[in-house]
């Protein structure tokens, strides 16, 4: 079965086909020529997209600036012998100088355009008039800016990326090393809890005569098999990411018990953050909860979650007695240290009551993955 031949890259879409439609406008020049003329005209027309389809199938930065050269010429003659305004093609030359991957060819390709351009635009003042110089002067213009805008769009989409992609590594790593802890708790506490259990069986089979002692024995192996039960609901409550909402609802009911009042003002709907972000916030809320009903002596507790484009922050505040000798203990000590795995900070105020503030960059750009963000 015969290779299909792909124009274009799959990557690329549709777009290097919707761009064509810009070549309407030299084919327009050349329909009104006649003779030999109208032949070569179709003849660059088509090395033009012979140019256009290899500049899209790259693979060393020779063989791109070759055909940009080619490009760039098939335009010069076409603006020199059709018409003037077949400079507008320069819109292709400046898309694809973006893609230049070392910065000195992209900036010697961005001198020669530039050179060129100028070159165009002292011909057409002599050619024709200053009113059709003036026509294309703004054009020009963003023809020389944009391969900038489009290099910068290109790094941020491919810093995007990679981001993703160690996103992606990290988030294997949790896996395994959350694999590896529970292995080694199973090991250390389930483990050493079975083992009992067995060494407890066989000491009823020693005494099955007597049985006072199968019945002690018998005890034992329960309490050791109740023990064993609550290890396993322990490992698995800490193998469950508690979310934000959750632990929110957890410190509503403690605050309750104590007679103190939540009054909770949040964004409809949170960032869609890391399971470390959401972890370590949790933690901070129940920390900060608990301290309140603890120490603070306060009738209610404001707590605000809101964010912007770069941010998520918490406004954590009582009405208590506040922090007096203004020292830290070892919860907002742990809640720092905490915060500083995931680049966030902790402010604390204690004029009126002791106020929190805790501000966490959001790191995820999409559903999965992150902008610093």
């Amino acid at each position: 079965m015969a290779k299909k031949i792909k124009v274009f890259p799959k990557r690329f879409g549709m777009a290097p086909y919707v761009f064509l439609v810009y070549l309407l406008m030299p084919l327009y020049f050349i329909i009104q020529e006649e003779g030999g003329k109208a032949a070569i005209g179709y003849a660059l027309l088509l090395l033009f997209l012979l140019s256009y389809r290899q500049l899209y199938n790259w693979k060393s930065d020779g063989k791109f600036s070759l055909w940009l050269i080619v490009q760039g010429c098939v335009i010069v003659l076409l603006s020199i012998f059709y018409h003037p305004n077949n400079l507008f093609l320069g819109f292709y030359i400046s898309n694809f100088i973006s893609w230049y991957e070392r910065e000195k060819n992209f900036k010697r390709a961005i001198a020669v355009f530039t050179l060129v351009y100028v070159g165009m635009i002292s011909y057409i003042t002599y050619a024709y008039n200053i009113q059709n110089v003036l026509f294309q002067l703004p054009f020009i213009i963003v023809m020389l800016i944009s391969p900038f805008a489009i290099r910068n769009m290109n790094a941020k989409m491919e810093l995007e990326s990679r981001l993703d992609e160690a996103n992606e590594q990290i988030r294997t790593l949790i896996k395994r090393e959350e694999r590896i802890r529970i292995a080694r708790d199973l090991h250390d506490t389930l483990g050493h809890t079975l083992s009992l259990i067995t060494l407890q069986s066989q000491v009823i089979q020693r005494v099955a005569n007597h049985p006072e002692k199968v019945k002690t024995e018998a005890e034992g192996i329960e309490r050791t098999s109740r023990t064993a039960l609550q290890q396993v609901r322990e490992l698995i409550s800490d193998m469950r990411v508690i979310t934000v909402e959750e632990e929110i609802a957890e410190a509503e009911k403690i605050l309750q018990a104590a007679n103190i009042q939540l009054h909770l003002h949040m964004q409809d709907t949170l960032p869609n953050i890391s399971l470390l972000q959401q972890k370590i916030i949790g933690m901070c809320i129940r920390e900060a909860s608990t301290n309140i009903v603890k120490h603070s002596k306060a009738n209610n507790c404001f707590l605000r979650i809101g964010r912007d484009e770069s941010k998520l922050s918490l406004f954590i505040q009582d009405d208590g007695v506040g922090i007096r000798d203004q020292q830290w203990g070892n919860g907002l000590k742990g809640m720092e240290e905490r915060l500083s795995l995931i680049e966030g900070e902790l402010c604390v105020d204690s004029e009126k009551g002791t106020i929190l503030r805790i501000s966490i960059p959001i790191v995820v750009k999409t559903e999965e993955g992150v902008v610093v963000l």
